[in-house]
């Protein structure tokens, strides 16, 4: 069955992100929700809206402020991290009450107040990036060019605060690590009192120079940048606390792990080299370091008039440190919540306690109030609930109905955003009861995604079959492609929509069985479902992605063993290339997009988690890495990157290209002139997906 035009709807909405609320803050006293939203599906510019009194009002659209101004390259930068996919104004920031507001627009400063007016451009002495106002709405802190300032709302006392000591260090910006794999986006908190921020200082000067040009723009010279790749030396973070009068003072985070407890191994490194948290609450500051080897962990709460730091909690692990989203926090009485390991599952405890049973996975700390504490969690791996701790209450779940479900929360107000297979929606709840629902704009997709949900095999795995609409059992044998990322952070077999369902559901309408498997290294299962893969990342991963093949064509004799595609992109794609280099008895073709084909060209967090440092198990490197395989290949094999990416940067593809030339394999490769890690936008998303379906049909000989 043809479909309608899905590539080009995909492309245009950007995965169907567009139109979308997002970005929600809800006010203290639960009158009020801040959200990012554009006009329409299609329309690329969010602006800032308002929500009260049950109406919707657009408080900022960028349509109408001037925003000729270049983007920051340290703002391109934390877009790139974030993998933002809209324009106009893409994050915001506001005081203690949700009621003045401030966002970047083209390097400058706006300041919009959210009970009314128009929002007014405040004089900057540099293009801002990561603008955050004071707890009482009074000041801005932001940074440019590198140095923390700060600024009055009225655009008076534009003054350094922080200032680089060379061209190598920031001031309150998080490092590439920190952003890019660990999660921590921020650089710099304000005190609860306005009074100083505690701020990140990054010295990029230890880590390595590579030099990245645009072959398309040839009249471009190269530009240097600094990327931490495995066994490579990390960026330098300090923190200090940085007052509006004063000299800055660094704070006395500790050096190295103690010896007691710390576990061992054939590598162990006990310098704390990452920052993973930092805050500061009615308490205090608080921060979190995890060393090297990332097998020890300690939260320390901050002295911000001495520097002292505190151990408030430690934690080992012969694997690795879990690092929660969301955790260390503190209740209002101080009591700490923290990750604990509560049999297999992640669990938290709160003040030295476990709080959650085991089989109860939770996925995030979503905040606290008073002493309750509001965290996502699962009891089922294709499901996400909201759930809440109270001391004397226990858990207890709040949302309900399949889905993937999130929260943000504001006095009696919550928030709920719910992902179902019938849509997302966010939902407003005073005191449980809805009052109230924020709309979303964007578009529905062309193609309606009919997945059969299934457990396959021995391990039960996850999976999802799409089929053609329409297709009768028995009516006529179906070449099979599989389409997995199945790597760590993501799972895509859930009960909801995300955009990859309704790729898939396009895919199967050309003629496709559409196969999507979590093995083991996926969230969600427990601890030992996700450390599976310690040591090889790629051998379970593939076992697992054939045994699922070979499970759902027992239950649907439709699938045709003979001809199966498998395409990725990421650790997707390295999969889809590693299946036809190791299994060509098995898959046929392969698609492989952003291929992170040499282990060692990737950063120290990720690849040193799994595989260990390269100088100590070169072993490990080396057969995890594609180019060890390349004289193995005998199937059809396209390789696409964009040559812009500078997360899983080219040099992976050239390397694996160049190894398959020498070893006399036959190839293609797709280079992308212009794209990132993502490969969005009108003439490229909608192009590739066509270009993909062309290859797999020509590889699998098909009409």
């Amino acid at each position: 069955m043809e479909s309608p035009d899905l590539p080009l709807q995909f492309a245009r909405t950007r995965r169907f992100t567009l139109g979308a609320p997002r970005a929600l803050t809800v006010s203290p006293d639960g009158d009020r929700v801040l959200f990012l939203r554009s006009g329409h599906g299609s329309d690329p510019l969010a602006g800032l809206w308002l929500y009260e009194g049950g109406a919707e009002r657009l408080i900022a659209d960028p349509a109408a402020l001037n925003r000729d101004g270049a983007v920051p390259e340290e703002e391109r930068v934390r877009r790139e991290r974030a993998r933002e996919s809209s324009d106009g104004i893409v994050a915001y920031a506001c005081d203690r009450h949700a009621r003045v507001v401030v966002f970047s627009l083209g390097g400058a400063l706006w300041v919009v107040a959210a009970d009314g007016g128009v929002p007014q451009r405040v004089p900057t002495a540099g293009p801002v990036v990561d603008p955050r106002p004071s707890p009482d709405g009074s000041l801005v802190a932001y940074v440019s060019r590198g140095a923390l300032r700060v600024v009055g709302v009225d655009g008076t006392g534009d003054r350094a605060l922080a200032v680089p000591e060379s061209a190598d260090v920031t001031y309150g910006l998080a490092d590439h690590t920190a952003a890019e794999s660990i999660g921590r986006h921020r650089g710099h908190w304000w005190s609860p009192d306005g009074t100083a921020l505690l701020v990140a200082r990054v010295d990029l000067g230890p880590v390595q120079r590579w030099y990245r040009s645009d072959p398309a723009r040839p009249d471009r010279p190269p530009r240097a940048v600094r990327y931490p790749a495995a066994g490579t030396a990390n960026s330098v973070t300090t923190l200090h606390v940085v007052p509006l009068a004063g000299e800055p003072l660094r704070m006395r985070l500790p050096a190295a792990a103690d010896a007691d407890g710390r576990p061992g191994g054939e590598w162990t490194d006990p310098a704390f080299e990452y920052v993973t948290h930092a805050s500061w609450d009615a308490h205090g500051p608080l921060a979190a370091v995890l060393t090297r080897d990332q097998r020890t962990a300690y939260v320390c709460g901050l002295d911000p008039a001495t520097g002292a730091a505190d151990v408030l909690h430690r934690r080992h692990d012969p694997v690795w440190v879990t690092s929660l989203p969301g955790t260390p926090a503190r209740t209002v009485s101080g009591a700490l919540v923290v990750h604990r390991a509560v049999g297999d599952s992640d669990g938290i405890e709160v003040d030295g306690a476990a709080v959650t049973p085991e089989g109860l996975q939770v996925r995030e700390v979503l905040a606290t109030a008073g002493e309750r504490v509001l965290f996502t969690a699962s009891e089922d791996p294709e499901e996400t609930h909201v759930w809440s701790y109270e001391p004397g209450r226990g858990c207890t779940r709040i949302s309900a109905g399949a889905g993937l479900h999130g929260a943000v929360a504001g006095g009696p107000l919550l928030a709920l955003e719910s992902r179902t297979p019938d849509g997302d929606t966010v939902r407003l709840l005073r005191d449980g009861v809805e009052t109230g629902r924020i709309a979303s704009r964007a578009e529905e997709p062309v193609v309606r995604p009919a997945p059969r949900q299934l457990r396959l095999g021995e391990r039960e795995l996850r999976g999802r079959l799409y089929l053609p609409t329409g297709h009768e059992p028995g009516s006529g044998r179906l070449p099979v492609l599989l389409s997995p990322y199945a790597g760590p952070g993501v799972q895509l077999v859930v009960r909801a929509r995300p955009w990859h369902a309704a790729v898939c559901q396009w895919y199967a309408d050309q003629g496709f069985a559409v196969l999507v498997a979590d093995g083991r290294g996926t969230p969600g299962r427990g601890r030992a479902w996700e450390r599976a893969v310690h040591g090889d990342q790629l051998g379970p991963v593939l076992d697992d992605q054939v045994d699922a093949l070979h499970a759902a064509a027992d239950a649907h004799p439709d699938l045709d063993l003979g001809r199966v595609a498998i395409r990725g992109w990421s650790f997707g794609g390295y999969l889809a290339a590693g299946a036809v280099l190791l299994r060509p008895d098995v898959f046929h073709a392969a698609v492989a997009g952003a291929a992170t084909a040499d282990q060692r060209l990737y950063d120290t967090y990720w690849k040193e988690r799994f595989l260990g440092h390269p100088g100590v198990r070169p072993d490990r490197y080396d057969e995890a890495s594609l180019p060890t395989h390349a004289h193995r290949l005998t199937r059809p094999l396209l390789l696409v990157h964009g040559l812009a990416d500078d997360n899983v940067v080219v040099a992976h593809m050239l390397r694996f290209s160049a190894a398959l030339l020498a070893a006399g394999r036959p190839h293609s490769v797709l280079p992308l002139a212009t794209a990132t890690h993502r490969a969005d936008g009108e003439g490229l998303a909608d192009a590739l997906l066509r270009h993909e379906l062309g290859f797999l049909r020509e590889a699998l000989a098909l009409p």
